[in-house]
């Protein structure tokens, strides 16, 4: 039984590693900035509950941090460290350092949270790039468009999750009229958990290509390409995803290979999990970014169900300090109680992830999603990540999708059938809006007054419309994802501090 420290939860909602955890029969410490993020979720502080501890630091200040952390760590040592949200990767690197606990350099994350410096690390190394620039102000954005020409993407250099993304594709995007270049700084996004974009922008060539995510392993230096995911976007002018379907490696990427484990190398990136985003480009693979963490948007369960193994708990494995598994890795009996969910085949599947949106018929406040009753083969997990009353609309960025699909078989094209047939049937419904016509209650009225959501609604605000996506998404089927309700374990005893 091993003691983790985990700090926070992908989207604030992903559960799976805490799961996983709890069933490899191991002890977890939650540490986060914010409890009431996970709080305001009964079906996630079901679970960030059981921890053995919950240590909460506002603002994450660095000496509180080290004092409450290593306080604890004196009393009930931590064997690993795992975080899978950026914006905590830098302090989780070096809180991993300050403990002894295997976990990449932290000058190494550091590089990796901004996207300008890994752009220069690679082009010293000799590894072609895009043209690029950095620009902190609106003149300096407009000054490097002006000398690289269009088409550019322009992106935070310390973002994630395919936020505040803007393509300049022709003449039109410089009209003073409508361009974001004259007031797009200062941005001051905000990622959640109180942090905000340090408002470095990188501007770059935009690169036409289909586009994959690579998940990597890494230990001692040592690199294993866990398989490909082959992505689906939305039509322009949304950077949203649609959905995609994970490839495992059977020994058919070994150019890809090369390229990848180049780009790690010359980062200095050793220890741990990597989400690497490539364009296939008609030159080769070209580099978008490399994410110091596993994929995100439960994507990792995909994986699981491919791989015939749980892929959360091949990476506890990996911090501490154990040699990697094979790709194909043959389960014994004591694997069956943390595998059992994912053992289903005896070689690796094709699993498709397809996302459940809003059209423009069901713009509002979520009432209900409504699915399938009739069970579909291949199907392993649907799940509704939106609430009762939260906002929806057609998806302009990810954080629009509302829950996803997720199938699995030896067949591709099967895998895939099944999501879309699966997806063809649900149906997102918005509340109705109130009637207006009736008469507002008396200002005297006893009766209590509470906002409508014709009030919610006019105070949403809509994403720019510059957004968009590669043309050759346009030619893609349709896609989306899933979840699955799961039921707590028994509470364990745990400690606030």
């Amino acid at each position: 039984m091993s003691h983790l420290l985990i700090i926070d939860l992908p989207g604030g909602n992903d559960v799976d590693l805490l799961i996983c955890a709890i069933q490899r029969g191991d002890n977890f410490t939650f540490l986060t900035s914010d409890l009431g993020v996970y709080r305001r979720d009964s079906r996630v502080w079901s679970w960030v509950e059981q921890a053995s501890h919950i240590l909460e630091c506002k603002n994450f200040d660095q000496q509180t941090l080290d004092s409450k952390v290593m306080a604890l760590h004196q009393k009930d040592p931590f064997d690993a460290l795992l975080c899978l949200i950026d914006i905590r990767l830098v302090e989780a690197s070096r809180l991993a350092h300050a403990l002894g606990l295997p976990f990449l350099k932290p000058e190494v994350v550091t590089t990796l949270r901004d996207k300008f410096s890994v752009r220069s690390r690679l082009q010293s190394q000799g590894i072609e790039q895009p043209p690029f620039a950095l620009a902190t102000s609106n003149q300096e954005l407009k000054d490097a468009v002006d000398i690289m020409g269009l088409p550019v993407l322009i992106k935070p250099s310390d973002g994630y999750g395919s936020q505040n993304i803007f393509l300049l594709q022709n003449e039109w995007d410089l009209d003073e009229m409508i361009t974001p270049l004259n007031d797009m700084l200062p941005m001051m996004s905000d990622y959640g958990l109180g942090v905000t974009s340090n408002d470095r922008m990188l501007v770059e060539r935009y690169m036409r290509g289909p586009i994959v995510g690579c998940d990597v392993f890494t230990f001692n230096g040592v690199h294993q390409l866990l398989g490909v995911h082959e992505k689906q976007y939305f039509d322009e002018p949304s950077f949203a995803i649609r959905g995609g379907c994970f490839n495992p490696n059977m020994g058919q990427y070994q150019e890809l290979e090369r390229t990848l484990f180049a780009w790690l190398d010359a980062v200095g990136f050793d220890m741990g999990a990597s989400h690497i985003e490539v364009v296939c480009t008609d030159e080769g693979y070209r580099l978008i970014e490399i994410n110091a963490r596993l994929v995100g948007a439960k994507l990792a369960r995909l994986m699981s169900y491919s791989l015939g193994y749980n892929v959360h708990s091949a990476l506890i494995d990996l911090h501490l300090g154990q040699k990697m598994r094979p790709l194909v890795h043959p389960l014994n009996a004591k694997d069956t109680r943390v595998h059992s969910k994912f053992i289903s085949h005896p070689s690796p599947q094709f699993s498709v992830s397809r996302w459940i949106t809003a059209d423009e018929k069901s713009v509002g406040l979520l009432n209900r999603v409504i699915q399938p009753k009739l069970p579909i083969p291949g199907v392993k997990s649907v799940e509704i990540l939106k609430k009762r009353g939260d906002w929806i609309r057609p998806p302009m960025e990810n954080a629009d999708r509302i829950g996803f699909i997720m199938t699995s078989a030896i067949d591709k094209l099967e895998a895939e059938q099944s999501a879309e047939q699966y997806l063809s049937l649900c149906t997102c419904v918005a509340m109705s809006p109130p009637d207006l016509s009736s008469p507002l209650p008396s200002q005297n009225s006893s009766q209590p007054h509470t906002a409508s959501p014709m009030a919610q609604i006019a105070t949403a605000t809509f994403s720019s419309s510059l957004m968009a996506v590669p043309q050759w998404s346009e030619s893609l089927p349709n896609t989306s994802i899933s979840i699955s309700a799961t039921t707590p374990l028994p509470k364990k005893q745990n400690e606030t501090v």
